[in-house]
């Protein structure tokens, strides 16, 4: 993940560019009210409302205390929706609030009108004591008065939409986007010449060549590999970098992040620049991570199906976003782990997830938290058979009918109904039969 997406990301990003735009435009306008304020701006010169020094004071004074209120008040909501969110689907959702435009773009417009109106604010000031003149910027006043009206606009819009993204569709469908990304991102329609299936006899060359470990510098989490700069780094010093670690893992302090071989390749700057190339930060981040929007989505379900909630539909909504992500991925060919340079030779060797590292964590959890709500196995079972009909590899499809039939059993095992019992049974056979087929 680059720095740019990293800063787009952030929280302070988006207000912080308003803030200096409003700088800049109070300061632009103020320079021309100083040109042109006196003669006017001709056709235009009926837009401008004069209000005159004290009156001029007065209304951006009003302007800018206010959006100080609704800033703040902006601020509590936020944080009461938060604290909502975390505790009834789960605190890693709270990233998805933190990096929503529309929250960034409401903050960021209320603090820039503060700030703009108390560049404004300043600029007005005594040009003569003894005729008592004033200079007094009229365009650059409207143009607060303009600003003002449209954060009315604003905090109608965010009542909206703050109330819209509490709803658990909307949680559901932003993290399904982040894993219908990730899917597009990782997992190319094709797959490409440097991801094709490695040589036995390289792959064994390169697995018992010796190699030099470089140790993580952070403790934290792997949010995101530059495998293409290891591979030029390792054809720059003719090695091979053997990855030990993927996006989502958590490493600490002195860990081991790769192998670089032969071992007498790895120098400094080798070692500097494979640690430059992982980045490790607090928390887990999707943009490499396909098991963790995976993971978010398992969460909400689980929450859901808790006996302090006891929400089924809401499980069930998970599942059907979790289900449009896992198609997609399984539709997509598997990539090797080993990256090759131009030049045909291996150079990098990393993991990546597999979709049945996915689906057996998914599969584990509705055993044990969903046994109890039939309509959320079944659910399940639908989504092995949308998943299993997406997927062109024929173990996958093998390994999904053996969790069809795990499912089973484990409800089987409760004592159920002997009706829901027969219905699911039923279900599951039909499941196994369209993956065996």
């Amino acid at each position: 993940m680059s720095t740019w997406t990293r800063l787009r990301q952030s929280f302070w990003f988006i207000p912080a560019l308003l803030c200096l735009g409003a700088v800049i435009l109070a300061e632009g306008l103020i320079v021309i009210d100083r040109q042109w304020g006196n003669d006017g701006l001709g056709a235009l010169d009926f837009l401008i409302t004069r209000v005159g020094e004290s009156g001029s004071r007065d209304l951006l004074g009003a302007i800018a205390g206010s959006m100080l209120t609704v800033a703040s008040t902006t601020f509590s909501i936020t944080i009461a929706v938060l604290a909502l969110s975390s505790s009834t689907y789960g605190p890693r959702l709270v990233r998805n609030f933190m990096a929503d435009r529309g929250n960034q773009l409401v903050l960021g417009i209320f603090v820039a009108t503060f700030l703009y109106s108390l560049m404004v604010l300043r600029s007005i000031r005594v040009l003569g004591e003894d005729d008592g003149t004033y200079f007094v910027p009229h365009l650059a006043v409207n143009v607060a008065v303009l600003m003002a009206v449209l954060s009315i606009g604003v905090l109608v819009y965010f009542i909206h939409h703050i109330s819209e993204s509490v709803q658990v569709w909307t949680l559901a469908e932003q993290v399904r986007v982040d894993l219908v990304g990730v899917v597009e991102r990782l997992y190319p329609e094709e797959s490409r010449d440097d991801e094709r299936l490695p040589d036995p006899v390289e792959a064994g060359a390169a697995r018992r060549a010796g190699g030099a470990a470089v140790a993580s510098l952070d403790t934290g989490y792997v949010q995101g590999i530059d495998v293409d700069d290891l591979v030029t780094l390792a054809h720059q010093h003719d090695a091979v970098i053997s990855l030990t670690v993927r996006p989502g893992d958590h490493v600490t302090k002195g860990a081991s992040l790769a192998v670089v071989s032969p071992a007498d390749r790895a120098g400094d700057d080798v070692h500097a620049a494979t640690q430059q190339a992982v980045l490790v930060g607090r928390a887990r981040d999707p943009h490499q991570d396909p098991e963790f929007p995976a993971l978010l989505l398992e969460e909400m379900a689980v929450r859901a199906l808790s006996p302090s909630t006891n929400d089924p539909y809401t499980a069930i909504n998970a599942l059907d976003n979790l289900a449009s992500g896992l198609v997609l991925l399984a539709a997509r060919p598997a990539l090797s782990s080993h990256r090759h340079d131009e030049e045909g030779h291996l150079r990098v060797v990393v993991e990546t997830p597999h979709l049945l590292d996915i689906l057996e964590h998914l599969m584990d959890a509705m055993r044990h938290y969903a046994i109890e709500h039939p309509t959320v196995l079944h659910r399940s079972l639908t989504l092995l058979a949308e998943v299993g009909s997406a997927s062109r590899d024929a173990g996958v499809r093998r390994r999904m009918t053996g969790l069809a039939d795990e499912l089973v059993e484990a409800f089987a095992a409760t004592s159920p109904h002997p009706g829901d019992l027969e219905k699911l049974s039923a279900h599951a056979a039909d499941v196994c039969a369209a993956l065996s087929g």
